[in-house]
């Protein structure tokens, strides 16, 4: 919104991310899952710390913050080292019946199935974020009703076993009905402009520096 900025994930180019598009503050940080390509830049909240003063907030499963712990154990704990910095952040364990108001902005987790691992996608009023998931539950179809945009996984053309396909990931937002779908998380394989084509209207490739409008 016009006064509060929330990031989900820190991947580990999350610092070149935060230059690029000139990112001053982020008021909270909601984590999907705990694999790397999505907590790898946690210790760059350090940054936000020296530029705001503040701790940063953070949102995401106990699982989740369990391994963050384990990967940056230098930042719990009794620390070891005088002078330099850790990332300072406030951690809330996510309950999956329980919205979360961060500012101004009401968020919904939705639990989704990354193979058989459990990982959160999020709805922030009529938009929606599912990614690393190759299975919606019957019972968050039901938290992804009358979308205006909603971005979903869709890794390759062929089926794998933790990514929707890009065909399955078509069915599935043909279920969602979203009145405009954005695909993410593609392998390189898919080139961009043929696979954009193919798709059905309203329906397109999402690409790094895209800015989507939620009023």
């Amino acid at each position: 919104s016009e006064t509060t900025t929330v990031l989900i994930d820190t991947t580990p180019d999350f610092r070149q991310q935060m230059l690029r598009n000139r990112i001053q503050k982020i008021d909270a940080i909601l984590y999907t899952h705990h694999h790397f390509d999505h907590i790898g830049g946690f210790d760059d909240i350090r940054a936000l710390n020296y530029t705001t003063r503040k701790s940063v907030p953070i949102y995401l499963m106990q699982k989740t913050f369990e391994s963050i712990k384990k990967t940056f154990y230098y930042a719990f704990g009794d620390l070891e080292q005088i002078g330099g910095g850790i990332p300072v952040i406030e951690s809330n364990i996510i309950d999956d019946n329980k919205e979360i108001l961060i500012g101004d902005i009401k968020i919904i987790p939705i639990p989704l199935l990354h193979g058989k691992m459990k990982v959160l996608g999020f709805r922030i009023d009529n938009f929606a974020y599912c990614t690393d998931t190759n299975n919606i539950p019957e019972t968050s179809f039901s938290l992804l009703k009358n979308l205006d945009i909603l971005v979903l996984d869709a890794l390759r053309y062929t089926k794998h076993e933790t990514h929707f396909s890009i065909d399955e990931s078509i069915k599935t937002a043909q279920i969602i009905k979203a009145k405009t779908t954005y695909f993410t998380h593609m392998a390189h394989e898919i080139k961009h402009s043929e696979c954009e084509k193919e798709l059905p209207e309203t329906f397109h490739l999402a690409y790094d520096g895209l800015v989507l409008d939620l009023l």
